[in-house]
């Protein structure tokens, strides 16, 4: 089951949680033998923040956002309970969570195994700041914005068209690529943000006989395009992972990056057009 960490803090600013002596449920089992003694609380004490678990309606939102597949590597930072895990992990979904409780870990693995899932669904005891996450192809988050913060620049150093999805909370000024907010079955904690990290174009590419140049805020880009001594501001420009498109002079251009090198086609009067690029400022 997924797990929240607040901030003891936190809740001086109205993140109100349950009553700290109120039992949350943990995840349903077909052998209640299974489950150990240890049931955990909401706004619990950690290492950095309280826990708090997920709600199981968001969970599932949170997973359809990010479009898992079975060919999928899910890791869930600050497992929990294990919910978002043995989620994924129902849907074929190869999965990993990270916790620092171990306690938490060992409820979470007892849980997978009691579900059928601990084939896929896997936990190991750790400090999300010190273990290496960037083999994911999806990372789902519980976390607050500063935690977030902290784990952006890791986050975007990531292989572009990795999807990020968060329940409630920011990475600040990295606007998200979708919101959702889920209002049934939902009482709290019921938005979840999804990004997509965007390939790193920001530079000068050589497109044929003219000159692409871009200015990259995130998945967000703006710049110049000249053809034929011409130069146009280009509009309406974003990544999406690698996939990059933008209008200038009229004609609405999409395409991939590679490395150093994009291709991808052009819409004119004439008809669709292939172009490419390459990167000329090293």
């Amino acid at each position: 089951m997924k797990s929240l960490r607040i901030l003891a803090a936190a809740c001086a600013i109205g993140l109100l949680a349950p009553a700290p002596g109120q039992a949350q449920p943990v995840q349903a089992t077909k052998n209640p033998s299974a489950v150990p003694d240890y049931v955990p609380r909401s706004g619990q004490p950690g290492k950095d923040v309280v826990w708090v678990p997920s709600q199981q309606v968001l969970v599932d939102r949170m997973l359809d956002m990010a479009g898992v597949t079975k060919d999928d590597y899910l890791i869930d930072l600050g497992s929990g309970d294990g919910r978002t895990v043995i989620t994924a992990a129902k849907r074929g979904v190869r999965a990993l969570g990270i916790e620092y409780n171990g306690d938490l870990v060992t409820l979470s693995r007892r849980a997978a195994e009691s579900e059928g899932v601990g084939d896929k669904a896997r936990f190991v005891q750790g400090d999300i700041f010190e273990t290496n996450f960037t083999e994911a192809t999806v990372l789902t988050l519980f976390l607050l914005p500063d935690l977030n913060l902290r784990l952006r620049p890791t986050i975007l150093g990531m292989k572009p068209g990795t999807r990020v999805v968060s329940n409630t909370f920011t990475m600040d000024d990295w606007e998200p690529d979708e919101t959702v907010v889920v209002a049934d079955n939902c009482s709290t904690y019921c938005r979840a943000y999804h990004w997509v990290v965007p390939a790193k174009v920001s530079g000068t590419w050589r497109l044929g006989d003219g000159e692409l140049k871009l200015n990259q805020n995130f998945q967000m880009l703006a710049g110049t395009l000249t053809r034929e001594g011409k130069e146009q501001s280009i509009t309406e420009a974003k990544m999406k992972g690698s996939e990059i498109s933008f209008l200038a002079g009229g004609r609405r251009y999409t395409g991939r990056v590679e490395n150093d090198r994009m291709t991808g086609r052009h819409e004119a009067a004439g008809g669709s057009r292939e172009w490419q690029a390459t990167r000329s400022d090293g």
